[in-house]
């Protein structure tokens, strides 16, 4: 009974790492599609068919037909062929067979786990609302890629920081429950104290800075003021005009997405050293390691998004950045973590 029940607990375990890789996975996939512009080459959602890619050639020039139809051919894409279709077609076709796995492997094991009556509640409870978020982020995903389907070239800048807002949030409730599992804690992720304050505002800085990053991303920002430190010759875009206190607020504006997204960096920069100088006056070691693991990515963060933005984009570096902003989450999640247990 008791080494059944061990076995039990390996298993979820290895299952929630698991389907944390997986989620870490579609998120790179998702911003490779989008660095692509493949996110629109699959004009239907096809929750149930379209598990296998076109198969002969008639299916290819079908999908094909679909896409000419919508204002992304029509605008950008009018000399594309088929081949250059297929391109863009495999980048959102393994977007969202990875999302159908994703699905299947969280919800099948969960079930199993629940009726085994091995895992306690409290664990359970978690993975229930991880997989309602999963199921959720399904929608949101089709909700994003029709908007791109009818008036505009490209996905609403919203809805695609929405859906990665989602996937960030999937991908740190399953990183929290793995801290938590594994330690055989149960530590209250919205624990509102004086200890844990100010940790939550580094996490609540970094989440709106990854909701920015989406708007820069979806908005094609970074193709503007491709200099640094300054934008053009100014501090200031150029183009920038505020004369009303909803010009501030303007997320539509190129410019000032990107001014944001720069500013919020070298806040956050700026906070990272402040709460150090914290930590250490208040000699928090079980936190210094965390910690400097956190400077470290978040430097290598920085200069990333320097050069993807100097490189004129160039694809392997956005990606990288991306990736490294997950990882920037992971290391912030951990150091709060350390702090509340």
């Amino acid at each position: 009974m008791f080494l059944n029940e061990k076995k039990v607990n390996k298993l979820f375990y290895h299952w929630l790492y698991i389907s944390l890789v997986l989620v870490f996975l579609i998120i790179i996939v998702g911003g490779l599609t989008r660095l692509t512009n493949s996110g629109l080459s699959i004009t239907e959602w096809e929750l149930f068919e379209g598990i296998l890619p076109p198969l002969n050639e008639n299916s290819w020039i079908s999908y094909f037909d679909l896409y000419k139809q919508i204002p992304q051919y029509k605008i950008l894409n009018s000399s594309m062929t088929l081949d250059e279709f297929k391109i863009i077609f495999y980048w959102e076709y393994a977007h969202r067979i990875i999302a159908r796995f994703i699905g299947i492997f969280f919800l099948i094991p969960f079930i199993y786990f629940y009726f085994s009556k091995k895992i306690e509640k409290k664990y359970l409870n978690i993975c229930f609302a991880i997989c309602v978020l999963i199921i959720l982020q399904g929608i949101i995903g089709w909700y994003m890629v029709k908007s791109g389907l009818v008036a505009d070239i490209t996905v609403s800048h919203y809805r695609l920081s929405t859906h990665l807002s989602m996937a960030i949030i999937i991908i740190s409730s399953i990183y929290w429950l793995i801290k938590n599992f594994s330690t055989k804690n149960y530590v209250f992720f919205f624990k509102f104290s004086k200890k844990n304050f100010p940790f939550q505002i580094l996490i609540v800085l970094i989440f709106s800075q990854i909701i920015i990053g989406a708007f820069v991303s979806g908005l094609d920002a970074g193709r503007i003021y491709q200099t640094w430190p300054l934008m053009g010759e100014n501090y200031l875009p150029n183009d920038l005009l505020i004369i009303h206190f909803k010009n501030l607020i303007d997320f539509d504006n190129h410019s000032l997405v990107q001014f944001y997204h720069r500013n919020l960096a070298y806040i956050i920069t700026f906070y990272v050293i402040i709460l150090t100088i914290y930590i250490y006056k208040k000699k928090f070691q079980k936190l210094y390691s965390a910690l400097g693991i956190l400077i470290i990515i978040l430097i290598t963060q920085i200069l990333l998004g320097i050069f993807t933005l100097v490189s004129g984009l160039n694809i392997y570096l956005a990606s990288l950045h991306q990736i490294t902003s997950v990882l920037l989450v992971f290391t912030t999640l951990n150091l709060y973590f350390l702090r509340s247990k």
